[in-house]
Parts: structure tokens; C-alpha cells; sequence
């Protein structure tokens, strides 16, 4: 090995030797960044699957036997109170019908000529009596058929909306048969059931005169505009699930929302004195969530956390840590249990100001 050739290996090693510790020194020199939990007043969104219903919503049944002569309204109309919907043409009622007004025209002549020899003193007054009681039996039976004979007349009992057709014209009905049903959606009662805790903490705090306000967001994931109000709560509660069911009012002017469809409830619940950290802060372990928390010696060490409520990038959390501690922001899967770590504090009112949503 000539000269020239130890010398340049010479070098070489002396780079390698100082380079090393260079290399583990920047190694040591990561700094992470910590921050601490924020404690404030903030509202929470919580959501609930909810059934929409109309306000009225009934089904309308043949109250007689009879042909569907005419149908004067199409499926998904609008209707108004007292409007022609369907007309039956009966086979009994018609007949009984005429049958008694030709015995009240009948009393009624009868009546008359009684009348007149009453006047006459030519019947007694008992006679006459007796005649005009026949004749108000007579229009009795006959408004009776009437009734009956209007049963085939059927009109809107209020403004709604026409579902699907049950039969078709010209079908033979028998008495209690369907023929559709007609929504009122001009205000919309929306079902929801809450959990038996939620509700006492609710009720605890709610005013006598007081009214939740609620938002509905519909299947689509767009809010409803109108604002609704929460004017009723069943009486028992589900002992299966747990819950009691809540009915939230809404205004539908534009006809939007309709019976049977779905949706999910959205209250904003305020909370006091909040503990709120973000949730890229924390890391699961078999269903558990953990911090790293950074103790007086740069230490990091695992700390497991309760949720009580979740937000968009946030959790608030129950008091499983202090608000002086320190807890790892960044780098969760980089650390592990007892390193030793440098760090630099970023204010956690800085941190949650940079997230996508932070709490209000």
C-alpha cells in the first residue's frame, strides 16, 4: 500500500469519527411540541337520529259499500279543507233514500188533510197529534238515509297533501277500505330520544317556561332553515334502550320535509368550565384513549383520558389530567414510554385557534 493511499484512508476515517456524534447529537436535538389542556365555556353539538312526521297524517276509509264513481284528485296533490276528493255511488242508500222521502211526502199530504179536518172539528186534536208525530218520523228516517247516502261524498277534512291511491275507478268498496292518506306538513313534529342521563341533566336545567331549540339536519347533510323547538316529551321511558322520546316542532312553509323521512337532531349543549384538548393530541390503545404527558423531567409518560363530549378536532375531557400539565402534540408515534424528550410549548389557545374548528 503506497503512501498516497494511506493517507486519503486516513482522512476518511477521521470524517466518519466526527461525523458520527454530529449525527447523534442532531438526533438528541429533536424538539417536540407540547401544549397544555385549555379550560373554558364552550357548547358542544350532540346529534340524534330523528323521525319526521306530519302534524296530521290520516288515512281515508270507505264508510260505506259502493263503486268508485269518480276521483276528482291525483296522487301528491294539494288539497283544501272540504274539497272533493272521491265520490261513491251506493247500492243500497240510493234506493233507501228515495223509499223515504216518498213516505215523508206521503206523511206530509197526510199531515195536511188531518190539518184541515182538525180545524174543521171534524178529528180530534189526539188524531192530529198523532199524524204529525208520523210525518216527523218520517222526515227523521229520511234525514237519516241522507247521512248515509253522504257517506259517498268524501271531501278533505283539512289542507294536505294526497299520498298513493289504494283502489281504482270504478271498483267495487266494501266498508272500511282504504282509499289513501293525507298529510298536513305545514308544520312537521320530529321524534327523537335522548338518554335517560341527558334528560335529567336537561330537565335539571331547563326553565319553567323555557324551550329547547333544536336544528334538524336532513338525510342529505344540509341544515333545515327553519329553527325548531322542542314542545314535548313522552311520558316513559324505553327500558330496553334506555331513552325517552322527545318531539321537536318545525315550520315547513315551502312543503320541504315529509312524512316518514329521516334525519338527525342537532342541540347545542353549553358546557361550563370545560377541559378541552385536541383530539390529534391523544392516541387508542384497545378501545382506551391516552395523552403522553411530559413530566418535570422531560419524561414522557402515558396517561389515560375519559371523553365526556366531542367536537370537530376536539375532545373535552374529564379531570384524568390537570390544566398546568404538558401534554405531547406532535410526534405520538415517534416517542415511546419513558423518553426523554426537548420540547417547546406552544399556548393552547394558539393551538386550538389553528385547528379547522375550534370551540366558541
Amino acid at each position: 500500500m503506497n503512501i498516497k493511499t494511506v493517507f486519503t484512508c486516513l482522512i476518511i476515517l477521521l470524517c466518519y469519527t466526527s461525523c458520527k456524534p454530529h449525527a447523534e447529537e442532531k438526533k438528541e436535538e429533536v424538539s417536540y411540541l407540547v401544549t397544555s389542556p385549555l379550560r373554558k365555556d364552550t357548547l358542544v353539538t350532540k346529534e340524534y337520529v330523528a323521525q319526521i312526521r306530519a302534524i296530521q297524517h290520516i288515512e281515508l276509509r270507505v264508510l260505506d259499500r259502493g263503486y268508485l264513481q269518480h276521483i276528482f284528485v291525483d296522487e301528491g296533490q294539494m288539497v283544501q279543507k272540504g274539497q272533493l276528493m272521491f265520490q261513491l255511488l251506493p247500492l243500497q242508500y240510493q234506493a233507501e233514500m228515495q223509499k223515504a222521502q216518498a213516505e215523508a211526502d206521503y206523511a206530509q199530504i197526510e199531515y195536511k188533510n188531518t190539518k184541515f179536518l182538525a180545524d174543521s172539528n171534524v178529528v180530534s186534536a189526539n188524531q192530529l197529534a198523532l199524524t204529525r208525530a208520523k210525518l216527523q218520523q218520517a222526515q227523521a228516517e229520511l234525514s237519516l238515509t241522507q247521512v248515509h247516502l253522504g257517506f259517498a261524498t268524501i271531501r278533505a277534512p283539512f289542507t294536505g297533501i294526497m299520498d298513493r291511491f289504494q283502489v281504482r275507478l270504478g271498483s267495487l268498496l266494501e266498508e272500511g277500505n282504504l282509499l289513501t292518506t293525507l298529510s298536513d306538513i305545514t308544520q312537521i313534529w320530529v321524534y327523537f330520544n335522548v338518554p335517560e342521563a341527558e334528560y335529567l341533566d336537561y330537565k335539571a336545567t331547563v326553565k319553567k317556561d323555557s324551550v329547547m331549540a333544536v336544528q334538524l339536519k336532513m338525510a342529505n347533510n344540509v341544515m333545515f332553515k327553519h329553527p325548531g323547538q322542542v314542545k314535548a316529551i313522552e311520558a316513559d321511558f324505553d327500558n330496553e334502550t334506555g331513552t325517552i322520546a322527545f318531539r321537536a316542532t318545525f315550520d315547513n312553509p315551502e312543503g320541504l320535509l315529509r312524512h316518514g323521512e329521516t334525519g338527525n337532531i342537532v342541540v347545542n349543549v353549553p358546557l361550563k368550565n370545560a377541559l378541552i384538548i385536541p383530539q390529534k393530541a391523544t392516541f387508542e390503545v384497545l378501545d382506551k384513549k391516552f395523552v403522553y404527558v411530559v413530566d418535570k423531567n422531560n419524561v414522557v409518560k402515558s396517561r389515560k383520558i375519559t371523553i365526556v363530549a366531542e367536537m370537530p378536532d376536539l375532545y373535552v375531557i374529564a379531570g384524568d389530567i390537570k390544566e398546568t400539565d404538558k401534554i405531547l402534540l406532535e410526534g405520538l408515534r415517534i416517542v415511546n414510554e419513558n423518553d426523554k424528550i426537548t420540547y417547546k410549548f406552544v399556548d393552547p389557545k394558539t393551538v386550538i385557534s389553528g385547528l379547522k374548528i375550534h370551540a366558541e
